[in-house]
């Protein structure tokens, strides 16, 4: 008898377009002027990416946008997360920051654009530079989702 066995990258296809965006802007504005510049209507999902460990736990959020004519699927999802912890010893109190991020990888990338579906190209590239536009980005580009080693956190 012969045995198969199934790995999960059998289950799951490789199918979203990852754009990287640069900038200072809080998640809410971000996602203001990307509806206005883009033509979308992201808004706050009901839901955020959270991970909890030993030491730390982090939450990242998450707005979404669906193009029900080209059935796409968008999030915009922040790439970091600070918890501020305060230590009172005595008089004295210290605070610390600690960052974590939901790609380490790409520490310097402050948001994520992923693209569930198969846009073509042209699209992504007029995505690319409408955002690149807008003037409190700094920069915006493609990333090959192929090269990150953490790209399981952006299954969901």
């Amino acid at each position: 008898m012969q045995v198969h066995s199934l790995d999960i990258e059998d289950f799951y296809e490789d199918n979203y377009t990852l754009i990287a965006i640069h900038t200072a802007l809080e998640d809410f504005k971000l996602a203001y002027l990307l509806n206005n510049n883009l033509d979308t209507l992201f808004s706050k999902a009901i839901y955020s990416l959270d991970f909890e460990s030993k030491y730390s736990k982090a939450s990242f959020s998450v707005y979404n946008y669906i193009n029900e004519e080209y059935d796409f699927e968008w999030y915009l999802i922040s790439n970091s997360y600070t918890e501020e912890r305060t230590n009172a010893s005595d008089t004295i109190v210290l605070a610390t920051e600690t960052n974590t991020y939901l790609i380490p990888e790409k520490k310097t990338v402050d948001y994520f654009i992923k693209i569930v579906g198969e846009p073509t190209q042209e699209t992504i590239y007029k995505t690319v530079d409408k955002i690149k536009q807008i003037n409190q980005v700094v920069t915006s580009y493609t990333v090959e989702t192929n090269s990150l080693k953490s790209k399981q956190f952006l299954i969901f």
